[in-house]
């Protein structure tokens, strides 16, 4: 995987002991120390979906730090599910802080990677000077559980709820077939269809026929698919098993996040926008892309653009 990697001009990286696991981290402009930004990714992803904003990061003053997080890619994968809670997730992050010297840092999230981010604003808000997610507002915590309240909601199918209620189906079915599961979910121009019966991911692990037109080249598919190829899926769906874990640590949290925040939508996303983000959020600048849930992906040019002009002092404000 290394030399594919290394191939795409991506950072080399570097195994880093914190928190009781090692981190694969992807490190780029040290030269730019005292500057950090911190990435995060989604489900099913790599620290290598960032591979089009280190450069702009780069460029722009920042020491870029990607780890990959723990049950993805080299990083540890525990066998315990409870320590892939949102208490590990974010202690990493901070961890990862730590082994650097930072006090604290900007951190971008995407998908997983943001309600990771929303989480390590309101649990080490200390640590955290700005906040710039992708794809997923803040998700206010209700009065059920999270997997409960889904299920009621959507059904036994629903992957988040079937992750749960069925542990090991989903996973035996994504490691057999990765890199088929893998090229098909990774899609741009989808078009719009109803749900369709079935568990999403695994009718993606199994569909012969994808939709819409791929996100990336064979060459940067296959950094993704020999990750999981290795690690398997099992780690990274654990985040996903820790859902009603997580609501019950982040009871006595209030959710206001007061950093500076910029929210990346993707317009043809179909993770509704946070209609109700600025009571959570109240420091917050929205920015909306033409395009689906793979924002920095599908839209690398535009989403740097974006980050860059609110990161720089003199930005006007988006809202």
């Amino acid at each position: 995987m290394a030399n594919e990697i290394n191939s795409t001009n991506f950072p080399k990286p570097t195994l880093i002991s914190v928190n009781g696991v090692e981190l694969e981290v992807f490190e780029a402009g040290k030269q730019n120390a005292g500057k950090p930004i911190v990435f995060c990714h989604g489900f099913p992803e790599h620290a290598f979906s960032w591979r089009h904003q280190v450069p702009a990061l780069v460029a722009a003053g920042y020491h870029v730090i990607i780890p990959n997080q723990r049950g993805y890619g080299n990083s540890s994968s525990p066998t315990e599910v409870t320590e892939y809670d949102i208490e590990h997730l974010t202690g990493d992050l901070v961890a990862l802080l730590d082994y650097f010297g930072y006090e604290d840092a900007t951190f971008v999230g995407h998908d997983w990677g943001a309600n990771v981010v929303w989480s390590l604003a309101l649990l080490h808000p200390e640590r955290v000077n700005k906040v710039i997610n992708l794809a997923l507002p803040y998700q206010e915590r209700g009065e059920k559980p999270w997997i409960e309240f889904m299920e009621a909601i959507f059904g036994g199918d629903f992957y988040f709820v079937h992750f749960n209620r069925q542990p090991g189906v989903a996973d035996a079915i994504m490691n057999k077939n990765a890199s088929q599961f893998l090229r098909n979910i990774f899609r741009k121009n989808v078009p719009p269809t109803p749900p369709a019966p079935g568990m999403l991911m695994i009718d993606l692990a199994r569909a012969k026929k994808p939709l819409g037109e791929p996100l990336m080249d064979d060459n940067e598919l296959s950094v993704f698919v020999s990750a999981f190829e290795s690690s398997g899926f099992t780690g990274s769906i654990n985040w996903y098993r820790n859902l009603d874990r997580n609501w019950h640590l982040m009871a006595d949290v209030k959710p206001i996040i007061h950093q500076p925040t910029l929210m990346i939508y993707g317009e043809r996303d179909t993770i509704p926008k946070g209609e109700n983000l600025k009571n959570i959020v109240p420091n917050l600048d929205v920015v909306s892309l033409d395009c689906g849930h793979w924002i920095q992906q599908e839209k690398p040019e535009e989403t740097n653009q974006a980050i860059l002009k609110w990161l720089a002092p003199e930005s006007p404000n988006f809202t």
